[in-house]
């Protein structure tokens, strides 16, 4: 379904192009530039994913994080690679890895959550 473009959609888009990591609702909410309120903020990033424009992290501590889905076709299942998340900075990062896997016949997987915890390249 087509959405139309709002001015909290770009604004949303522009700070997670601009970051280039997963970002938490409430730190996207600390770098809006306009007035807008959280539960707005939420929905917005909720479509994305639906739309497929985002994927969400559950970290271990269970916040969400959103990442841009960058690279994500119809071809491969969405989102099946890890993510990691820093100790020291507490960003949290799509790693180029695909998660490769076996479960038991029978099962269907439907989502892949996998996040590494330590220190990035950067911090460390």
């Amino acid at each position: 379904m087509k959405r139309r473009n709002t001015p909290t959609k770009e604004a949303v888009l522009n700070i997670l192009t601009e970051s280039g990591k997963a970002m938490s609702q409430d730190a996207i909410e600390r770098k809006i530039a306009i007035d807008i309120n959280r539960a707005t903020i939420y929905r917005v990033l909720n479509r994305f994913c639906d739309d497929g424009v985002l994927h969400k992290v559950v970290a271990e501590d269970g916040k969400q994080y959103f990442a841009l889905c960058n690279g994500c076709d119809e071809t491969h299942q969405k989102h099946q690679h890890f993510h990691f998340k820093c100790k020291v900075c507490e960003t949290i990062e799509c790693l180029p890895s695909e998660v490769n896997f076996s479960i038991p016949e029978g099962y269907l997987v439907e989502n892949v959550n996998c996040v590494l915890t330590g220190v990035c390249d950067i911090c460390s």
